[in-house]
């Protein structure tokens, strides 16, 4: 995949925000060829994230790589904004601002002087995107966890039975990412049109919801009530539906069409299955799913992995390995989306881009 073109060039954007969702936000304009200026609570020393390593990071480190996940192409600035130079700096600074992107609460944006309605004095054509957690009338800390509670993830995952797991990535902070670059896209729009700046805002809970999709359809329009259901899929099956092969490798199906389950059990020798009126059609498979898995488990595990994902691929029936992160990262596609920096320390650091995209 190619790197996107520096669309963003001479873009100037200032970051006053920390952890997930802001800089996430941030760093889709750097990846884009924006001067992104990252400021860094002095006093906090620096973004918390900093600090959150795993046991196999070098503790001398100045960074961490969940910090490095979400900030390259960044400059840095550690400054403590009580302090009246270094206000003043930043303000110079946002004269000629384009972006502010903030997860400061209301109360202490409007206590260190950088809120909206502050700025905007100083420069009528910004556009400030403002991160909320569960609304801008709550000041509840809303890290992810507590936002996959509140909006109802937590609910649904792990397996029957068992306690409840979160997902391993805070996907409410890169849902809320996403809808806030969004809205500063669509504010940069209207202002090559009026000249006007913007205030562009998202909460995670609102971002979180606005994410349920058919979970929350099928709630609010059948009533029923979403369920811890492990990898498997409350509409469709075998979706999601993960087996063993006959040298002991994962494997999960994502069969979402009649065709493509009348070719799966063809090839797994199970053609009497697609007259079978407990798996005929999709309805009654997710009816009878218990049924179903067994059938299909025993069939795979007479099959090595390779050989069945190659002939199900080439058969058009949604399959995949269950890969581990050093597996996914010895993919071609993965290693094209490597960015690699160096710190502040020399040391190399690398991630993942954010941008996913070709436009030609």
């Amino acid at each position: 995949m190619d790197v996107p073109a520096p669309f963003f060039n001479g873009l100037k954007v200032v970051e006053l925000a920390s952890v997930l969702a802001g800089p996430a936000a941030g760093m889709f304009f750097a990846e884009l060829g924006a001067q992104v200026l990252k400021v860094e609570n002095k006093l906090a020393g620096g973004d918390v994230t900093r600090h959150w390593k795993v046991p196999e990071e070098d503790p001398a480190a100045s960074v961490s790589a969940y910090y490095a996940s979400v900030n390259w192409g960044k400059k840095s600035w550690i400054c403590d904004l009580t302090h009246p130079e270094d206000y003043q700096q930043l303000i110079q600074y946002l004269k000629d601002a384009d972006i502010v992107i903030s997860n400061y609460r209301p109360a202490t944006a409007q206590k260190l002087g950088v809120s909206y309605e502050q700025l905007q004095e100083y420069n009528p054509r910004l556009i400030f995107g403002q991160i909320y957690g569960m609304g801008k009338d709550d000041d509840t800390p809303a890290f992810d966890i507590v936002l996959q509670a509140e909006a109802g993830f937590l609910s649904m995952t792990g397996e029957p039975g068992r306690p409840l797991v979160k997902m391993p990535v805070a996907l409410i902070d890169l849902l809320a990412a996403h809808q806030l670059k969004e809205g500063l896209l669509l504010a940069l729009l209207r202002r090559e049109r009026s000249g006007k700046g913007a205030f562009v805002s998202v909460s995670l809970l609102e971002a979180a919801i606005a994410s349920l999709a058919n979970q929350a359809a099928n709630w609010l329009m059948a009533g029923h009530l979403p369920q811890p259901m492990g990898s498997l899929h409350p509409n469709i099956a075998p979706y999601g539906d993960v087996f063993y092969t006959a040298d002991d490798k994962p494997i999960v199906l994502g069969v979402g069409t009649e065709r493509q389950f009348q070719t799966l059990c063809r090839h797994l020798g199970l053609s009497e299955y697609c007259t079978d009126e407990r798996f005929c059609t999709n309805t009654a498979r997710v009816r009878h799913r218990p049924a179903l898995q067994e059938a299909l488990a025993s069939a795979i595990r007479l099959r090595y992995r390779d050989e069945l994902i190659a002939q199900l691929r080439a058969a058009d029936v949604p399959c995949a390995s269950v890969r581990n992160m050093q597996e996914v990262f010895e993919h071609s596609l993965a290693q094209n989306m490597i960015l690699e920096t160096i710190d502040e320390t020399g040391r190399t650091a690398r991630c993942v881009r954010t941008t996913a995209f070709e436009i030609r």
